[in-house]
């Protein structure tokens, strides 16, 4: 059974940084794209970020574009998000998920990742 965990949210002053790591069981993620997914509390989920199962293809939400970096090692079955220059806005749940190779063009919406995460808290805030 495939499982995702992230970890690495907290509480973090505005400016500050995060790293958020999302680690794969029960999975190759080398056969999956990644998306991290954001969610706060009355809003719609966001796309965030996704990266392509080589690592070759990247994707960023205008919002985050510039400030968080996505990468993966896939010799230890994670993927990371590089978190910076944090805002409030940025406060959110933020869920991993998996796709077969590649973001596709549904990314920012989550189409088609059939594998989800349980949710990392990120609060922002001084």
């Amino acid at each position: 059974q495939a499982q995702l965990v992230e970890s690495g949210g907290g509480l973090v002053q505005p400016g500050g940084s995060l790293r958020l790591s999302c680690e794969a069981s029960g999975v190759s993620l080398d056969l999956y794209a990644i998306g991290w997914y954001r969610q706060a509390p009355g809003k719609a989920r966001e796309g965030v970020s996704c990266i392509s199962s080589t690592g070759s293809s990247t994707n960023y939400g205008y919002s985050v574009e510039g400030r968080f970096t996505i990468s993966r090692d896939n010799a230890k079955n994670t993927v990371y998000l590089q978190m910076n220059s944090l805002e409030p806005e940025d406060t959110a749940v933020y869920y991993c998920a998996a796709r077969p190779q590649v973001c596709g063009s549904g990314w920012y919406n989550g189409l088609e990742y059939y594998y989800w995460g349980q949710g990392t808290q990120v609060t922002v805030s001084s």
